[in-house]
């Protein structure tokens, strides 16, 4: 068994380990990596953007050196190195949880209890939920959905075809930094620069390939492809636009507008503005059903991939 024929078995076993045990209430490996990094940060915090930098290739350069010495060690061993592919994977991957928090706050609102799904939200996404109304979580929820789709799923299956296991850790890393120093507060405005910025380039190709399998896996193809590329450029973020975009108009919907991060309120854009709706509480159910069918579509096309380009470079 190649090394390539054991990284699929790994992916996709590792993919369905998330599918059917989730995230582990405690000792999450990701969790252990974040108080890693805090403890970095806390030796090495500076206001300065050379000091970030510093952090950031400590921490995410820390997690692909495990990743390639683990990967190392097993080599010679097939089945001993799909079972570190599939470790891995199920390790970086996020997509029951996604689904489970996001069904968790639709079972709430539309059991009309606006007060618990507020409670639930920042355990998904960010947002002030006192600012919001019943439809303006569900929007929040589906936003949510949608981008970490690519984050929590995609983007990670994409580099794991690239680089294996130490792909699949360092996107992780790197996207657990930006969740931790990458926001715009007066702390992390300068230390936290390059992990943002690194964040951007690590989540482009999974965006992009999260956007157009919401096209190919939604019910209206030609809205997703519309939206996207009519309103995705218009996002603040240059990957979380077209994959909202994408899942705006395969689903039918508005996204975007008015939101408030932490008291600060940005009015961004509408996406899909044109011919979309408002989101509505069975918009929520939809939007996890699409997350979970462009999840396998995403290991399928990167397991195909990576087997295409590893046999043509025999």
């Amino acid at each position: 068994m190649g090394a390539d024929r054991s990284y699929a078995y790994g992916a996709a076993a590792g993919l369905l380990g998330d599918l059917i045990l989730g995230d582990p209430r405690r000792g999450h490996p990701v969790a252990a990596f974040g108080r890693a990094a805090a403890a970095v940060e806390r030796v090495l915090w500076h206001d300065h953007r050379g000091w970030g930098a510093l952090h950031t290739a400590v921490c995410a350069g820390g997690a692909v050196a495990v990743g390639a010495a683990a990967e190392r060690a097993v080599r010679p061993r097939p089945v001993a190195s799909a079972a570190l592919a599939a470790a891995a994977t199920w390790a970086v991957v996020g997509g029951t949880s996604l689904a489970r928090e996001a069904r968790t706050i639709g079972r709430a609102l539309e059991a009309g209890d606006v007060e618990a799904a507020r409670a639930r939200l920042p355990h998904l996404c960010g947002r002030d939920p006192q600012a919001l109304d019943a439809d303006g979580i569900a929007r929040a929820v589906v936003e949510s959905v949608a981008e970490n789709t690519s984050d929590a799923v995609v983007g990670a299956l994409v580099w794991g075809a690239v680089g294996g296991v130490p792909g699949l850790l360092g996107f992780r890393a790197v996207n657990t930094l930006d969740a931790m120093v990458g926001h715009r507060s007066p702390r992390f405005r300068r230390y936290g620069w390059a992990s943002a910025r690194l964040d951007d380039l690590a989540g482009w190709p999974g965006a992009r390939l999260t956007a157009v399998l919401a096209a190919v896996a939604g019910p209206d193809p030609r809205g997703a492809l519309h939206a996207w590329r009519a309103d995705a450029h218009r996002h603040p973020s240059p990957n979380a636009g077209p994959v909202e975009a994408s899942f705006a108009g395969a689903l039918g919907v508005r996204l975007g507008g008015t939101l408030s991060y932490g008291g600060r309120v940005e009015h961004r854009p509408v996406l899909n503005g044109d011919t979309g709706r408002a989101v509505q509480v069975t918009d929520v159910d939809r939007a996890v059903r699409l997350s979970r069918r462009v999840g396998l579509l995403a290991l399928g096309v990167t397991v195909a991939a990576r087997r295409l380009v590893k046999g043509r470079g025999k």
